[in-house]
C-alpha cells in the first residue's frame, strides 16, 4: 500500500514550513503554549534553510553538502542569519529588508531557549508574540523567492477561553 503522505524528510522547505505552521496552530489552541513557541521557531529556521539554500546553492552555485555543512556551523536562526544570510544578501536590494529582521529573530531566538535550555513555561500572551513574529519572518523571507506563498494568521487566544490541557 502507498502511503498518500510524504515523509518528513522528502518535503521541500515550503511543505515543512506549512505542517510546522499547521502543527503549531493546534498546539497554540489547545493551549499548549510553549510547544508553539517552538515550533513557530522551528517554523522561522525552515525559512532560514530556504534563504541560504536559495541564495548559496540556486543563485551562488555552491554544492549542496557544503552549504548543509555551512548551515549545521552556523547553528539555529541566528547563526544562519547572521554567519549566512546577511553575508549572502549584501548589496542586494532586499537587504535592508532582512537586516530589519534582525530583532524579532533575537527575540524568537531567546523564546525559544528559555523553553528548551532552561525548561520555562509561558502562556497565550507572549506565545502569541513570538507566532507573531515568526510569521512575519517567514513570510518576508519566504516571499522573496515565492511571492504567492502565504500562512494563516494565528488569532490570540485569551487563557480563561482556552480549553484545560488534561
Amino acid at each position: 500500500m502507498v502511503s498518500k503522505f510524504k515523509s518528513y524528510q522528502d518535503r521541500t522547505d515550503l511543505e515543512k514550513i506549512e505542517s510546522n505552521w499547521k502543527k503549531l496552530s493546534g498546539l497554540y489552541r489547545r493551549g499548549e503554549w510553549s510547544s508553539a513557541i517552538v515550533r513557530a521557531a522551528t517554523a522561522a529556521e525552515i525559512a532560514t534553510n530556504l534563504v541560504v539554500r536559495e541564495e548559496l546553492e540556486n543563485q551562488k552555485g555552491i554544492d549542496k553538502p557544503f552549504v548543509d555543512h555551512l548551515m549545521i556551523w552556523a547553528n539555529g536562526i541566528q547563526g544562519k542569519y547572521q554567519k549566512l544570510i546577511l553575508p549572502a544578501v549584501s548589496g542586494k536590494d532586499y537587504e535592508q529588508r532582512f537586516k530589519d529582521l534582525s530583532g524579532d529573530i533575537g527575540g524568537i531566538n531567546t523564546a525559544r531557549n528559555a523553553i528548551v535550555h532552561a525548561g520555562y513555561f509561558t502562556d497565550s500572551a507572549p506565545a502569541h508574540e513570538t507566532i507573531v513574529k515568526s510569521r512575519g519572518i517567514i513570510l518576508a523571507f519566504v516571499k522573496q523567492y515565492h511571492p504567492s506563498f502565504d500562512l494563516i494568521e494565528i488569532k490570540l487566544i485569551e487563557e480563561s477561553s482556552s480549553k484545560p490541557i488534561d
